[in-house]
């Protein structure tokens, strides 16, 4: 890569890390420079592999990366024209995630460190996800065939940040005030947004994953078609989704119970039942995350995670906020490795260093960084 790499800040030294990643169904590996440009992103993709299960079956996605996992790094360097002596450290996926895909991109980071002398880093993948919006791709594609990169780069993030983590496993509001710094306002009392859309999609007979699956029936559905109800819990910046869940469940049943009444078998109106519970999710994700950021006075929104690859709630947070928003790129929204290397980069640049003896956290929460 010939163009000159774009530095999130003075303060922050030049380095090159290589992230891996595989806290649930994705093998990945990047390399990327000063928690910025992409010189390599690798994800190889299990969703197939587990769609015949109808969700992730944990002992499957384990063997799977131990499959895969060394082969995803070779290759990450490749991409990148460099060999594990270029890079300054090495950032892997501590937790949160399933024990078994998390042990495997644990130890494949520590052997390499061990041989390499290189520093090791831990990261929370949650986090990685808000480091996601950092990443400047749009930069790092022009650059990786070694053209040079024109243009401004993509402006960073401003703080006082109100942060909407929205995935499969997590649906929280955190304020950061600073590189690192959390504060957690509030997080979903039963299922992560993310979760509600694998289950409902499940139960109106659509595929696994349920995110795409709804989001591509609902764009010939209505919304209005069926009122579901939103959980706003006044008061407070938590989440609920269940009852959203359960009302679509009901629905469901009525519409079958009167199908079967009337002695004529409809189909289920699947687009329409997309749609109404599609925009019931979005409505309460976007409107408590911009209450929350007006009550405390964020400059800017990120939002962040597997969900935020759902055109709906893009395009409604975009519309409706009157402050600046990013989302990262659709290819940066799901699991990937150029997020934990992002992330990792910053806990690298202030200090943090990891022993061979650290562990994996399954259940390792955003508030319990340090």
């Amino acid at each position: 890569m010939t163009s000159q790499p774009q530095s999130p800040a003075p303060k922050f030294p030049d380095a090159r890390i290589l992230g891996i990643e595989s806290s649930c169904d994705e093998t990945a590996a990047s390399v990327v420079e000063n928690g910025r440009v992409i010189l390599s992103n690798l994800v190889a993709s299990q969703a197939d592999l587990h769609a015949q299960f109808g969700g992730v079956f944990p002992e499957v996605a384990s063997r799977q990366h131990i499959r895969t996992i060394y082969t995803i790094v070779e290759q990450a360097l490749g991409q990148a024209h460099l060999s594990l002596t270029d890079v300054d450290a090495i950032a892997v996926t501590r937790g949160p995630g399933l024990p078994g895909s998390l042990v495997v991109g644990m130890n494949v980071a520590k052997g390499l460190a061990l041989a390499s002398g290189l520093p090791l880093v831990g990261v929370n993948h949650l986090e990685a996800h808000i480091y996601s919006a950092w990443l400047d791709w749009a930069h790092s594609q022009r650059g990786m065939d070694g053209s040079m990169i024109e243009g401004d780069p993509k402006p960073e993030p401003h703080f006082p940040l109100l942060t909407l983590i929205v995935s499969g496993g997590h649906t929280e509001l955190v304020l950061m005030s600073d590189h690192l710094q959390y504060q957690s306002l509030g997080a979903t009392l039963d299922d992560a947004a993310g979760e509600a859309f694998d289950k409902v999609a499940r139960l109106i007979g659509l595929g696994y994953p349920g995110g795409p699956a709804i989001q591509q029936a609902a764009q010939n559905g209505d919304p209005h078609t069926f009122s579901f109800p939103r959980a706003w819990l006044e008061g407070t910046w938590n989440f609920s989704f269940s009852g959203l869940k359960t009302a679509v469940l009901r629905e469901v049943q009525r519409l079958q119970l009167t199908t079967g009444e009337s002695g004529l078998h409809r189909p289920l109106p699947v687009e329409d039942l997309a749609a109404s519970f599609q925009a019931a999710a979005v409505d309460v994700l976007v409107g408590k995350t911009l209450q929350a950021a007006q009550a405390y006075n964020a400059a800017e929104i990120l939002v962040a995670g597997g969900v935020s690859a759902n055109k709906a709630l893009r395009e409604t947070i975009l519309a409706q906020s009157p402050i600046p928003v990013h989302i990262p790129p659709l290819a940066l929204c799901t699991d990937n490795a150029a997020m934990i290397a992002g992330a990792g980069y910053y806990r690298y640049a202030l200090g943090q260093r990891d022993g061979l003896d650290m562990d994996i956290l399954p259940n390792w929460p955003l508030a319990e960084v340090a």
